[in-house]
């Protein structure tokens, strides 16, 4: 039997889907360059414009200088360092949780968790707009997988009726190709209802939503009632990793069970440091300044109060949505399409992000150039 890649590649070809890596020849932030041209970058997660900043660039001098570059080992050997427990202690106290628990990437957090704490005989309920990382999750566990239309409550509770074995309901607090919010005050109530666990993906919340930047359940005062909350340091912190906060004893599990952890070099000691540094920032009065700036420059490109950093300006078609980020890049502006399978087929889009770093005049521009 003989393979034709190639056929496969041009038939997503000629349906627009194709991609391809593209280079930056600059560091992260509000203006890049890309293909020996300066482009204004409204395409990237850095929402509080740290990721090239030089407060983040020292803090990661000062963590290799402490603590070397690499971790050595997996977590459960010796590559646990004193970065790292201080990191997952801020961690918890920045999500009001018992414990927290970090990982090399939000990915690996997601297909770790699940499958430590869900098997055969469990159920899983996904609104059906959550990453692709908790989809695949889902599926690693081995648990029945039930999926409700996006923030469909009334389905949601049926399936809660229906469920067999733990019950975990699984969530976004802000979704990444929307940019709307979850109804979480209501899933609590339904899920405590029905005796079922919640976990709650903040990975577009924090740094943005609620008091210091600590997300929607922090917004909400419903901390203490998500049962997991799941995050990341690669958007508004600026760096890279992922966490879960918990309960001490689902933390504890975790370090036991979850297999993208314990098969894991851990990460790097000094991006721990740093992201230490990154979350004090963030909470501080620095973190609300940016906030501030951030809100000013979503609020001019939308042109009303957005519910979150992310502005999806929808096409439908893919190979329209793809020439309309072709011209944009013309003119200057970084807006990449997004295009099935990351979205529905028919639902292509330019996924428009603000960050607290770009300059009015540019958030005026791209608007300009969109009309």
């Amino acid at each position: 039997m003989s393979w034709d890649l190639q056929s496969d590649i041009d038939e997503w070809r000629s349906r627009g889907l194709w991609r391809s890596l593209r280079e930056l020849e600059s560091a992260q932030g509000p203006v890049v360059r890309v293909g020996g041209r300066e482009m204004v970058n409204f395409s990237s997660n850095d929402y509080l414009g740290l990721a090239g900043s030089e407060f983040l660039k020292q803090a990661m001098h000062e963590g290799v200088d402490l603590h070397g570059a690499g971790a050595g080992a997996s977590r459960l050997v010796c590559g646990t360092q004193a970065a790292h427990v201080k990191l997952e202690e801020a961690l918890a106290n920045f999500k009001g949780a018992e414990a927290a628990l970090a990982f090399a990437s939000g990915y690996a957090a997601a297909v770790g968790t699940l499958p430590a704490l869900l098997g055969s005989g469990d159920t899983v309920i996904l609104d059906k707009l959550v990453h692709a990382s908790l989809v695949d999750a889902a599926r690693l566990s081995g648990a029945t997988i039930r999926v409700f239309p996006h923030n469909h409550l009334g389905r949601l509770e049926r399936l809660l009726q229906g469920a067999r074995g733990r019950v975990l309901v699984v969530t976004e607090s802000v979704f990444s190709m929307d940019g709307d919010l979850c109804p979480l005050e209501e899933i609590v109530g339904l899920k405590d209802r029905h005796g079922a666990w919640l976990l709650l993906d903040e990975a577009h919340a924090v740094g943005v939503i609620g008091p210091q930047g600590r997300g929607l359940a922090a917004k909400t005062g419903l901390e203490s009632k998500v049962d997991l909350q799941m995050g990341t340091l690669s958007k508004a912190f600026g760096l890279n990793g992922g966490y879960v906060a918990a309960r001490c004893e689902v933390i504890s599990w975790l370090v036991n069970k979850a297999r993208s952890l314990v098969y894991s070099t851990a990460p790097a000691p000094a991006l721990a440091h740093a992201a230490l540094a990154s979350l004090q920032r963030v909470a501080g009065t620095e973190g609300d300044q940016l906030r501030r700036q951030l809100w000013q420059n979503l609020e001019l490109m939308a042109g009303r109060r957005p519910e979150s950093a992310i502005l999806p300006w929808i096409i439908g078609d893919e190979a329209a949505a793809v020439e309309r980020s072709r011209a944009l890049a013309e003119a200057g502006f970084l807006v990449p399409a997004i295009r099935y399978p990351t979205v529905a087929r028919g639902a292509a889009r330019l996924r428009i992000t603000c960050s607290a770093a770009h300059q009015e005049a540019q958030v005026r521009s791209l608007r300009k150039a969109l009309m």
